[in-house]
């Protein structure tokens, strides 16, 4: 009984219950955008402050963190928040016991304990319990807290409390703090008397008193605690740990599907994992739950402005009655200005400036833009970079739209969809890969259907897939004339296709047309650095000419490229004693391709190196084991450059070679010309020795 007679059950239960309310953190003002949102839900304490009538001052301790009513400020402390009460002449209280726990209302419990032995707790004692940042009120001594703690109402004699050596459970009761009774065994019981070892009650319906049984059922609740898991998903989200955070905040989600905070921490995670299509859907399912979340309108700001929708990033970062992220609200402006500058542009053809708008915008924030990096592409087709287009166009970041009201946003006045789709078009056309530019720029207008630009386009792509189709025909006829009037129509609507260039180059050359052979290979070069056929035609076009040095770079550059094509190297050769003798050097005896030949006499190794062009000869031992490796790699030389005379030395059986050219190690690589030593390289690698023939070769 309490002091005023009534049982301790019914004094303030409203109170009781609503000091035990849980609470969220709300502050949303001054937080990074990119961060999850780290509020955390703590477990208030699960007994109130004790209210008594004061008889006696009563000395108080408060956290730091705690407010002055007691209540669970929503955040987690660094640690357990413990409340000790200062020494009083009355009485001493225990470390680790919550105040009021007075030794003299159990002197049994003092006679019974022993060291070693697990402490049992008797009325009016109860073990340390984590406030979750609550202030605790120590009441005056010997006077119980209000709240049903006995099975009978009633408050027990002292000496009692050393009878009960079990644990003792709070029972669930009415499912508040404060009903029920002390349940012995650490387990609430059943109707009726009997317990059930397989359930263990909630933290919101009961509490465990005891030690052990306190662990055992926080092990049992982490799993099942949707708190407790977005807790440990924050702390690997810190850790750049992303994946595992996401499993963390599913597994909350899946408990708590209501849960704002916890989309809005997906999205987070999501985000680290580039995931941004379903990042962009977890924040509006926050918002969607909480309308006036005012971090996740952040957000989904800044995800929307990385993705360059500035209309719909302005909507969530200029929340209604929120202040802006000043970083934020200037990366919009920025991405913004440098959009309107490349639109300007590009509708003017205007391609330099639009490549560099492009490029300011993605720099300014909007670096996950799929219509922008589509649009850097565009602008370097359109100047001829055509490999650089390529490579634009395979960086493209991966998207899905969220919803329909995004899928309807344009950009350059096309859908934002359909846009990456008519730049994969003109670059597939460019190629000569007049099938996949059909597909891409179908797909653009099945999103599209109603956009005149990619209605221009699907037009055209059939009709250069007609041109180039009856050219071919032509050209298999022996029509050249009349392929050339085809692959021109296929030009004048696609003036960047390097096939239909190259083409007609063929025709050029056929119609004995060398100079317009050579133009058409260059557009078509300038547009395809690296096209193989438009350098054939180039420098057969050239040698044609008798223009021999041009055509022997474009050869050099095809042995590269075709190291074993015996006809590329003969044509190499040809070009090489027409060039050398075009400058009046001594091109007798120069014959095409051969093997490495073998040398012993010094005659005839001198004869050999003032031969006309470049020599190399390979010093080699039979017993060495680098030349022995090596060896075969100049017969592969012999091939590439025929042009050259490749000789090997015994060392063994060529003394007076050897003491001649003074060659103490092998293998030793000497090359010629005009009979001077112009290179020496001393066990080199293959790469080098390559390297040098190249060179010495032109």
């Amino acid at each position: 009984m309490s002091h005023s007679g009534k049982p301790i059950s019914e004094l303030g239960l409203e109170e009781l219950t609503d000091r035990l309310r849980l609470s969220f953190d709300e502050e949303d003002s001054g937080v990074n955008v990119n961060k999850p949102d780290f509020r955390e839900l703590d477990l208030g304490s699960p007994v109130s402050p004790l209210r008594t009538r004061q008889t006696r001052p009563t000395t108080t301790t408060t956290s730091s963190s705690s407010s002055s009513s007691g209540s669970g400020s929503g955040r987690t402390s660094g640690g357990p928040n413990l409340s000790i009460p200062k020494k009083s002449d009355s009485h001493k209280s225990h470390s680790g016991e919550l105040p009021g726990c007075s030794v003299e209302s159990s002197p049994s419990a003092i006679r019974n304990f022993k060291p070693g032995h697990t402490r049992s707790y008797s009325v009016g004692t109860l073990p340390p319990i984590h406030s979750g940042g609550g202030s605790v009120n120590s009441p005056s001594v010997n006077v119980l807290p209000n709240g049903n703690i006995c099975p009978s109402g009633r408050i027990l004699k002292t000496g009692m409390g050393s009878r009960f050596s079990k644990t003792d459970v709070l029972g669930t009761g009415m499912g508040n703090y404060g009903h029920g009774s002390i349940m012995r065994g650490g387990l609430a019981s059943k109707p009726g008397g009997t317990q059930d070892s397989g359930h263990l009650p909630n933290f919101s319906k009961g509490l465990i008193v005891g030690g052990e049984s306190v662990k055992k059922m926080g092990m049992h609740l982490s799993s099942n605690d949707p708190e407790e898991l977005k807790r440990k998903g924050n702390e690997n989200y810190k850790k750049g740990h992303f994946a595992e955070a996401l499993g963390f905040y599913d597994k909350a989600i899946a408990i708590s599907p209501g849960n704002a905070a916890y989309h809005f921490n997906r999205a987070a995670a999501l985000m680290g994992l580039r995931h941004l299509s379903e990042a962009l859907r977890e924040c509006e399912e926050a918002i969607r739950l909480d309308p006036g979340y005012v971090r996740a309108h952040h957000r989904l700001g800044s995800l929307l402005l990385s993705l360059g929708q500035v209309e719909n990033a302005r909507k969530h970062l200029c929340f209604p009655g929120h202040q802006p992220d000043p970083i934020e609200l200037q990366k919009l402006q920025a991405v913004e200005k440098h959009l309107s500058k490349c639109a300007d542009a590009r509708r003017v053809g205007d391609w330099r400036s639009a490549l560099r708008e492009v490029d300011a915008a993605i720099a300014s924030g909007a670096d996950m833009s799929p219509q922008l990096f589509a649009c850097r592409a565009e602008a370097l087709l359109k100047l001829n970079q055509l490999d650089d287009a390529v490579l634009a166009l395979s960086n493209i970041p991966k998207f899905e739209q969220s919803n329909i009201s995004q899928s309807q946003l344009k950009n350059f006045g096309m859908l934002f969809e359909a846009y990456p789709f008519y730049v994969r078009a003109q670059i597939e056309l460019a190629k000569g890969r007049s099938d996949n530019a059909l597909t891409a720029i179908e797909k653009a207008g099945q999103i599209d259907p109603l956009n005149i630009e990619i209605s221009v386009m699907l037009n055209n792509v059939k009709l250069v897939g007609r041109a180039r189709a009856r050219g071919n025909d032509l050209f298999k006829s022996e029509r050249f004339t009349e392929a050339c009037s085809a692959y021109a129509e296929g030009l004048r609507l696609d003036p960047l296709n390097s096939i239909l260039y190259c083409n007609r180059a063929a025709c050029w050359f056929k119609l004995g047309q060398w100079e317009r052979s050579v133009d058409d290979c260059n557009v078509a070069l300038r547009i395809q650095p690296n096209y193989i056929k438009a350098l054939l035609r180039r420098a057969a076009s050239n040698s044609k000419l008798e223009r021999w040095a041009e055509a022997v770079r474009d050869y050099e550059v095809l042995r590269r490229e075709l190291p074993d094509d015996n006809e590329v190297a003969e044509s190499l050769f040809h070009a090489q004693v027409a060039l050398k003798k075009s400058r009046g050097e001594d091109v007798y005896n120069m014959k095409f391709g051969g093997e490495v030949e073998s040398i012993s006499d010094l005659e005839q190794f001198r004869a050999a190196i003032s031969s006309p062009g470049v020599s190399v000869v390979h010093f080699k031992a039979a017993s060495n084991l680098q030349c022995q490796q090596i060896s075969p790699f100049l017969d592969t030389l012999c091939a590439r450059y025929p042009s050259v005379n490749f000789l090997k030395v015994d060392v063994d059986e060529s003394p007076a070679i050897v003491h001649t050219e003074n060659v103490r190690i092998v293998p030793t690589f000497k090359i010629y010309k005009k009979g001077s030593r112009v290179k020496e390289m001393v066990c080199p690698s293959s790469e080098l020795v390559e390297s040098s023939v190249r060179h010495y070769s032109v």
